[in-house]
């Protein structure tokens, strides 16, 4: 079996075709509560929440280490919040990095490689009567053959409606397989563009671009920096507050637009951005590793200036031929 995939358009058209409505916990952490999970805008009929057994109660998630071929159980509590019998759909599915930088899952229809394929429900959907609690048992089963590393998943339970709507509750599962853990994030295609000004000795704005990639086994985010500058590295400009990337799943990638301003059209620009690999832990402890630094450069061509130099040397030089001829006519009188 190999990592999880990287971000695709088509994972992120397969969720959208899904009209998902909700979906909680397989998006970040359910909050501080130990209570089940709710719906964040109310209308969804029921809650999920992790079963208290051996790994705990009140887990906001499922975080596991298995070795390769190793095996575990656990279960997952739904609660049918609403005054009718619910009956809903229970799978496992991979993770993904959205457009929108955040942890999502897979759609039910879609394939899983990664811990949406390990894991098995004890049954295919789940039936709840009104205020009633169930638990579904699950099996997580990396294989024999799964190299080590961390991956992202989760449990969904959904319902669809008469008009083919479908709303989703999850709970998401990191799954370290036991093994090196080597981290890792580079910089690809990074590209640095100017804006030039009017103004022959004024600064214009640049704009640098690149794309961050895991290339590592392990889920990462990335604290960035970025900055342009002449020849030499004089005339340097740092851009401005930039956020940190979402977290990447091993293969993920992460495209970043950065604008940098008052750049002087220095001929030729150095673009530079240093990415500082951020590692979360089990403990939620955020670990910083070391810098990931990556240039580019660029050509400048300051039109304005050089519009006004040749300007300025047309006068001067009309004004010596302009000189030298009323000279010859006075020598000649």
């Amino acid at each position: 079996m190999h990592p999880p995939t990287p971000r695709t358009t088509t994972a992120a058209r397969t969720l959208a075709q899904s009209t998902v409505v909700v979906l909680l916990a397989a998006l970040a952490f359910l909050g501080s509560g130990a209570g089940p999970a709710a719906a964040a805008d109310g209308d969804v009929p029921w809650a999920v929440s992790t079963a208290s057994n051996d790994f705990g109660s009140g887990r906001q998630n499922y975080r596991y280490t298995l070795n390769p071929g190793g095996q575990l159980k656990d279960g997952l509590v739904v609660v049918n919040r609403g005054t009718t019998p619910l009956r809903l759909t229970v799978y496992a599915a991979d993770a993904f990095t959205s457009e929108a930088g955040r942890l999502d899952l897979v759609t039910k229809d879609a394939k899983s490689t990664g811990v949406g394929a390990w894991v098995r429900t004890a049954r295919p959907d789940v039936t709840a009567r009104p205020g009633e609690s169930v638990e579904v048992p699950f099996t997580v089963a990396p294989p024999a053959d799964v190299p080590p590393g961390e991956y992202m998943g989760g449990i969904v339970t959904s319902l669809t409606d008469g008009a083919g709507a479908n709303q989703r509750l999850g709970i998401r599962i990191r799954l370290r397989v036991g093994g090196e853990l080597k981290p890792s994030l580079s910089v690809n295609d990074l590209r640095v563009r100017y804006a030039g000004t009017p103004d022959p000795f004024g600064k214009g704005d640049a704009t640098v671009t690149y794309t961050i990639h895991n290339t590592g086994n392990t889920i990462l985010s990335a604290r960035q920096e970025v900055s342009v500058s002449g020849p030499f590295g004089r005339l340097g400009v740092r851009a401005g507050q930039i956020d940190d990337s979402p977290q990447l799943l091993p293969g993920d990638t992460w495209k970043v637009s950065v604008p940098v301003h008052g750049v002087v059209p220095a001929l030729r620009l150095t673009g530079t951005v240093a990415l500082v690999p951020l590692l979360t832990d089990a403990s939620n402890s955020i670990a910083p590793l070391p810098t990931v630094e990556t240039t580019t450069h660029a050509w400048t061509i300051p039109w304005s200036l050089l519009l006004f130099l040749a300007v300025l040397c047309g006068l001067v030089a009309g004004g010596l031929a302009f000189r030298r001829r009323k000279t010859g006519l006075r020598a000649q009188a």
